[in-house]
């Protein structure tokens, strides 16, 4: 799979029973993913955790990875449209910090994404993502080509992210928000780092 997880997907049904299959379809990758990784789960499993038929699923998806595709790409694009801010903002620190806490809020969804099987998969749809909205972003450091800033920047902060869900659980939205602004975010926008708040 190239990691263009947008080829993939499917407009949403809109028939009552077609919503809840597919729903019934997403929780399974879901907790297919919190269990092993993308690649060893099969269309079977994926249906009979969700209940429905071998045949059901293809009436929703061609492929597993369009399954993948609707579960990751809004996630990932409402979690981009909180990030955009952190680079027009004056002190960017209060975006990362809002960032940080929409991913505490939805703690399982996006453990599953980001420390499942999927997340090699999930990191370059990020990475696309992230490229087609920066265009419109004022480039804030000269030295740093935009393109190696973007690459960096997104796969940096969800590497943080992947950790803080994975092995940081003991560390608080503001704890992660303040090593992600210090580590990543402030160094990429020229932002200050030393009048941050202690927890």
């Amino acid at each position: 799979m190239n990691g263009n997880l947008a080829e993939f997907r499917k407009d949403a049904p809109t028939d009552a029973r077609q919503v809840r299959s597919r729903k019934a379809l997403n929780a399974a990758m879901l907790a297919l993913l919190e269990e092993k990784s993308f690649d060893q789960i099969t269309i079977r499993e994926i249906s009979a955790r969700a209940g429905t038929g071998y045949a059901t699923f293809f009436r929703h998806y061609p492929t597993k990875e369009a399954l993948l595709a609707d579960v990751a790409s809004e996630e990932i694009a409402g979690l981009l449209a909180l990030s955009i801010p952190i680079l027009h903002a004056s002190s960017s620190y209060e975006s990362t910090l809002a960032l940080c806490t929409y991913v505490g809020e939805h703690k399982a969804l996006w453990s599953a994404l980001l420390g499942g099987g999927a997340a090699a998969i999930v990191r370059e749809e990020f990475i696309r993502q992230a490229r087609g909205l920066i265009e419109d972003v004022t480039h804030p450091a000269d030295w740093l080509p935009q393109d190696l800033g973007v690459v960096h920047g997104t796969g940096s902060t969800i590497d943080i992210l992947a950790w803080w869900l994975t092995k940081g659980r003991d560390q608080s939205a503001e704890d992660v928000a303040r090593i992600l602004h210090r580590l990543v975010i402030a160094p990429l926008v020229g932002d200050h780092v030393d009048a941050l708040p202690r927890s």
